[in-house]
């Protein structure tokens, strides 16, 4: 389970403003990337809180509603949507996410500590935890707040494009999903740089 270990380090070394960083949402054909960054109280304690794709849907609604409903945590989400992750490819858009998420906090942390590998260009500094949001709170933390908010603007397009049944997969490259794109062809929310998607000719 993770913990605060790696806060408590960074800490011990001056930062005593560590903020939390994860993603959600590089890998389906549709829909944007989703980073949240999420600084934590020293008191904070969540015996349910874990790695988001470890945890229900039910559970993450529930982490969600305790982490954004406290007022003593500080949390901020990026997005970058589907014509600028074309634009730009799907790494740097997920790091400029992460930079906007960073940015957008009320109270600017000391540090970041970062799921997976280290990133170029944010305006602070950061370390990088490989599966950090399974060893630091911090990044479990947001791996919820981006989980969960990405999750609710793929069911907002499901409203808007419900053929595609978005609600199901989030726009991951399920067969449904797949067959939906060679019945319809991609709609705006599709991005036309992943392949099988950039495959098809047909028109929005």
């Amino acid at each position: 389970m993770p913990d605060f270990s790696h806060e408590i380090a960074l800490a011990s070394r001056g930062h005593t403003r560590v903020a939390g960083v994860d993603e959600a949402g590089r890998g389906p054909l549709a829909g944007p990337v989703c980073a949240a960054a999420v600084i934590l109280p020293p008191s904070f304690s969540s015996p349910l809180l874990d790695d988001s794709k470890k945890l229900t849907k039910k559970r993450r609604e529930v982490l969600y509603d305790e982490i954004t409903g406290n007022a003593e945590i500080i949390w901020a989400v990026g997005l970058v949507e589907a014509p600028e992750i074309d634009e730009i490819n799907i790494l740097r858009a997920t790091h400029r996410a992460m930079g906007l998420a960073l940015d957008a906090l009320s109270e600017k942390p000391d540090i970041a500590l970062i799921d997976g590998l280290p990133v170029k260009g944010l305006s602070l500094p950061h370390e990088a935890l490989v599966k950090g949001d399974g060893l630091s709170l911090s990044i479990a933390a947001a791996s919820v707040i981006a989980k969960v908010t990405r999750d609710r603007i793929m069911a907002n397009i499901d409203q808007e494009f419900p053929e595609y049944g978005f609600i199901r997969h989030q726009g991951y490259g399920t067969r449904e999903h797949l067959e939906s794109l060679r019945k319809h062809g991609p709609c705006r929310h599709h991005r036309r740089s992943f392949q099988p998607v950039s495959q098809l000719t047909l028109p929005l």
